[in-house]
């Protein structure tokens, strides 16, 4: 099972700033390893954030997203609300973590 993610989210003035950090290898595919081998391609895909049971980002990834991706972005909310992340990834392992706005 990968990691889990750090997720913060934090309201201001009926805005919700959520800050995710992922841990993830986000293989490329295009490395190659000590014996000369390309290490296959290994990367998030797609995430989706819900807050109160509703999407608030749907994001796809690809092999240029580096190692361990961070993630900042801002939405219309309130203090106290349900934020659900979740991932799958190119091998169809997924992780899903949750905050609560402060």
């Amino acid at each position: 099972m990968p990691d889990p993610m750090r997720v913060r989210a934090a309201e201001s003035g009926g805005v919700v700033d959520v800050k995710i950090l992922m841990k993830h290898d986000m293989e490329s595919g295009l490395r190659k390893d000590a014996s000369g081998k390309a290490v296959p391609a290994w990367f998030i895909k797609n995430l989706n954030v819900k807050a109160q049971g509703k999407d608030v980002l749907n994001a796809e990834f690809g092999t240029a997203v580096s190692k361990d991706p961070f993630l900042n972005f801002k939405y219309k909310g309130a203090k106290g609300d349900k934020i659900v992340v979740s991932w799958t990834d190119s091998k169809g392992e997924t992780r899903t973590d949750e905050a609560t706005a402060s």
